[in-house]
């Protein structure tokens, strides 16, 4: 192992609206940031086409374009940016003691995790070729495009409930695809689902195949597991809502986890249970997974690691 023997002031881990927000926070209260972009440079938002939701873009901005305006912003106020993996922490004591995919060693006063989470997806090949183009994975993201159109939703819990309801209050008509023949839901978003008009639920459904012309989705192939029928949805958007999955792989053992692998800040806040380490964006964040919400944390993250450092002098 090489080691960088400087101590970093404050390490982020992630480049998404969390982390470079965390950069920009951190940068101008003179903590000399270092950010690891990660393997996905600029996070999930790198695979979106059209933000509209995102404020100071009135015409709307490209989620490659978003990401790219914070870096920069980022490094105008003297970041470190640089393009890495880290694949192993140690926070059992101080200096904190990462470690990059290459092998080297680094040092760290403190720790911004942003690591994001990664939404579940079917791993139909068509659903990767449509990705942006009328596959999603947010309703909150990217349901305004589909006004007046025809839907499908993906999922029987909560989320895809909730993505489904949200939908239909602007879409002509939604279809809900639920693998068993029971929503896993909440009763109350049980209810809400039933009671909409313009929802329809296929029971024990599942999605053989995702339609296009090539450019954008047109429909979706959905089987019935018990009578094995199949039936051709027309749809211009198509919404997986099966889930996602923090990426905390490395921390457990070491931050505290909920029961879904999201990790635990103490309300309020973005500390973690580990003083000096601190936590921000989707990796925490299990109810929002907006980017103005990631990118508000990651001010709070940079401000309180601005704050704690202080006390350790």
């Amino acid at each position: 192992m090489n080691a960088d023997t400087n101590v970093i002031e404050c390490l982020i881990i992630g480049s998404g609206p969390a982390g470079y927000t965390a950069a920009i926070y951190a940068a101008r209260a003179d903590l000399k940031p270092v950010l690891y972009t990660g393997l996905q440079m600029g996070g999930q938002l790198t695979t979106t086409t059209e933000v509209d939701n995102f404020p100071g873009y009135p015409k709307g901005v490209t989620g490659p374009e978003l990401m790219q305006d914070m870096q920069h912003q980022a490094e105008r106020f003297g970041a470190d940016i640089r393009f890495g993996i880290i694949d192993h922490v140690d926070f059992s004591k101080r200096p904190f003691k990462v470690t990059t995919d290459d092998g080297k060693d680094l040092f760290a006063e403190t720790v911004i995790v942003a690591t994001g989470a990664t939404a579940k997806w079917l791993g139909l090949e068509s659903e990767k070729r449509y990705n942006g183009n009328g596959v999603s994975a947010c309703a909150t993201c990217d349901g305004f495009f589909f006004r007046g159109m025809d839907v499908a939703v993906v999922g029987g819990g909560d989320t895809a409930c909730e993505e489904a309801s949200y939908l239909a209050k602007m879409c002509r008509k939604v279809y809900l695809i639920v693998r068993r023949d029971e929503l896993r839901a909440s009763k109350a978003m049980q209810h809400r689902v039933m009671n909409a008009a313009n929802i329809e639920i296929l029971w024990d459904s599942s999605t053989k195949e995702i339609l296009g012309d090539g450019k954008v989705v047109t429909g979706a192939l959905v089987g019935n597991s018990k009578t094995g029928d199949l039936r051709q949805l027309e749809l211009q958007g198509f919404f997986v809502a099966i889930g996602h999955q923090p990426n905390t792989a490395m921390f457990a053992g070491q931050l505290e986890l909920d029961d879904q692998g999201y990790i635990k800040t103490i309300p309020g806040s973005t500390r973690t249970n580990i003083d000096g380490v601190f936590a921000a964006g989707d990796v925490q964040d299990h109810v929002y997974r907006q980017a103005i919400t990631a990118a508000g944390t990651g001010c709070m993250a940079a401000i309180e690691a601005e704050r704690w450092m202080a006390t350790q002098e």
